[in-house]
């Protein structure tokens, strides 16, 4: 890993200091009054919003063993689960993992200046403990030889976003109801760029230098878990950056404009540099392969052609469309292949690679031709695990407002709970999350994650630009499980996303496949109810209808899936093979009617945009419906986009046994 390279220092070291610091802070403060605790921290005050209240969630989840041992072989005809989850089903890991010299207890955490209950700016003293561990213990640390932070109870204040870089580091908390984080975004980590109706963050306008506020993207929040390594290009720009601009240059050695690998046409491909069912991707043979190393981690990013568009049945459409790369996938690599100048990944590809944008014969997007990439993770954060504490993030609002209020009542506060980009093999288990800014739990580009058993509670902004989700997107072979999620817009798999398990949770918002391709996810034995009130026409100010500013009448149901003609908008349509089986699916159609089932047999194996061997649309009278809206509760068959031929006799196509 790039860090480690930079961080080299001895434990011994590192140990004695931390004695040596333990016992002089303790013999100073043991006595120390609360008014010169306060006086410690020249912070201004913090602000008064009130901080919203954590109500108890009345919700079953089952009880699941994840684990290897319970994982069923993978069944003829469906995608193969089996792999899904941290270090594809190793098991969450315990204190018996725990390196003891890198651990930071809480009175060690009082030597950085974090102290519960005070009042006071706890920001800079957790991210220098978060340092510490990185420049530590990192270099020597591994899935067997972990790092732990133990927080202390009490109320802990932040006002900047938390970079959590250090791998194999676990963040524990002494219980949601015990630590609890109160986030009050800074002036330096407010957005101060918003579209000009003041509605939305507006990341185009959050500029300096060459960087924009599209680098941050999904956006900042409490804790962010990616590298924050800067590359060589931008590194002059980064140290003259203004302290609200400095994190659009965080990461870029990621990137794939810069980390990413041109392709080239494989024997006989025809255009494409790979194909569906490939392992071993053909490189340009002027690209580097020094970033590319066995048992890394690469994107293999394919572009947009006009023939993708048209599978999807985008086009025609007077959106604008975009050269970009909808289809993506995070590989292990296997092999690397000087001489042929090829990377072997670890699985076979589920999509074809063009070279280019015009490779395949399509005509060019915008007038230009765009590359395919292979993008190796050149800094990804591995092993990084959150747990046991509860967050919230005030703004001067009350929290009755946002009740099914699908608009966005603090655009400028669009922080979310938990960020994890570019991340591997990492957790977030028992958190509670009380009205975050934005998203409870976001990801981008990331692998092998397991968000286990946690409870998400409401979101200040659930409006336009894509607000208050609990969003899986460019995720893969990731588990969440056992959640309970209340008063959120959906959760969403989306842009690419494959080989999900969704499992076990329940929600009070639509299981959403929100376009861009997503496919192979699986999702079974889930308790979503919707009431007639979770429906973007519920909205009061900077609203937003899915990827449009105009309200509809229509009311979301269990089961959201993005049409071509609709999800061109913002990125394209769902992909094929996404399964639901044996949820408990209910709706309330009319306000104040009774909830009725949807997809009600539970040993059916519902596969949406799938015609038993290929991709099929979701189709009506022949042709492709142009929005799931009004087509929710249609007859589809296999012929017309959805799979019902396969039944199961047992209670989940993931797992053997179900507590």
């Amino acid at each position: 890993m790039l860090r480690r390279k930079l961080a080299v220092t001895g434990l011994i070291g590192f140990v004695i200091g931390a004695i040596v610091a333990t016992i002089i802070v303790v013999a100073v403060r043991q006595d120390e009054p609360v008014a010169d605790a306060a006086a410690r921290k020249a912070d201004k005050p913090l602000p008064t919003a009130p901080v919203p209240t954590a109500t108890p969630i009345a919700a079953k989840v089952p009880k699941l063993d994840l684990s290897a041992a319970n994982r069923r072989t993978p069944i003829p005809g469906l995608p193969d689960w089996s792999k899904a989850g941290y270090r594809e089903g190793a098991g969450l890991p315990d204190d018996s993992l725990v390196n003891p010299q890198c651990r930071i207890t809480p009175d060690r955490l009082a030597e950085f200046g974090v102290h519960p209950d005070d009042s006071q700016d706890d920001s800079d003293g957790l991210q220098k403990a978060i340092d510490t561990i990185r420049t530590d213990c990192s270099g020597q640390a591994s899935y067997e030889k972990l790092s732990l932070i133990q927080l202390p109870a009490g109320v802990l204040d932040v006002t900047k976003q938390l970079g959590v870089d250090a791998d194999y580091l676990m963040i524990r908390g002494a219980g949601t109801d015990k630590t609890r984080f109160v986030f009050r975004p800074d002036e330096n980590t407010r957005y101060d760029a918003l579209t000009k109706d003041g509605g939305d963050w507006d990341e185009d306008g959050m500029k300096f230098e060459d960087g924009n506020g599209g680098w941050l993207w999904p956006g900042r929040g409490l804790f962010r878990v990616q590298s924050r390594a800067v590359d060589p290009d931008y590194q002059k720009a980064y140290e003259q950056a203004p302290a609200n601009r400095k994190d659009l240059f965080e990461g870029t050695v990621n990137v794939h404009w810069k980390a990413g690998l041109k392709l080239r046409e494989k024997p006989g491909g025809a255009g494409f540099a790979a194909k569906a069912g490939d392992t071993v991707i053909y490189l340009d043979e002027k690209a580097s392969l020094h970033t590319v190393k066995p048992g890394g981690y690469v994107n293999v990013r394919a572009a947009n052609t006009m023939k993708f568009y048209e599978q999807q049945h985008a086009v025609p459409t007077d959106q604008e469309l975009q050269n970009l790369h909808m289809r993506q996938q995070l590989f292990t690599v296997k092999a690397v292949d000087p001489a042929q100048h090829t990377v072997t990944i670890d699985k076979p590809l589920e999509y074809d690679v063009p070279v280019d944008s015009t490779s395949d014969g399509s005509e060019k997007i915008d007038k230009k031709v765009y590359a395919s990439k292979l993008s190796p993770l050149v800094d990804p954060v591995v092993g990084v695990g959150l747990e046991n504490f509860s967050l919230t993030q005030p703004v001067a609002a009350a929290a009755t407002d946002a009740v099914h209020n699908y608009g966005n009542l603090a655009p400028a506060e669009e922080m979310h709970g938990i960020v994890l980009k570019w991340a591997v093999n990492s957790w977030v288990r028992g958190i509670r999350t009380t009205m975050t800014g934005s998203h409870a739990i976001v990801t981008e580009e990331a692998k092998n994650l397991q968000i286990e058993g946690n409870q998400f509670d409401g979101a200040w902004n659930k409006g336009k630009g894509g607000n208050g989700y609990l969003r899986g997107s460019r995720v893969w072979d990731s588990i969440y499980a056992g959640n309970v999620s209340r008063g959120l817009r959906h959760l969403t798999l989306q842009w690419s996303s494959s080989g999900n398990v969704v499992i076990g949770n329940d929600l009070d918002s639509d299981l959403n496949l929100h376009g861009g391709w997503e496919r192979r996810n699986l999702f079974e034995l889930n308790t979503v109810r919707i009431p007639y009130e979770h429906r973007s026409a519920n909205c009061r100010s900077n609203c937003g209808g899915e990827g449009g500013e105009q309200k509809d009448d229509s009311t979301w149901f269990p089961i959201w899936w993005a049409t071509g003609q609709k999800a061109v908008k913002w990125s394209g349509a769902t992909g094929p093979q996404n399964v639901f089986f044996n949820n408990n699916l209910t709706k309330q159609t009319k306000p104040a009617a009774p909830f009725t089932p949807y997809l009600p047999n539970h040993h059916t194996i519902y596969q949406f945009g799938w015609n038993g061997t290929a991709y099929q649309p979701l189709s009506a009278g022949g042709q492709p419906i142009p929005d799931w809206s009004g087509h929710e509760q249609d007859n589809f068959t296999a012929a017309t986009g959805l799979d019902t031929s396969k039944t199961d006799p047992n209670q989940s196509l993931f797992l053997h046994t179900v507590g």
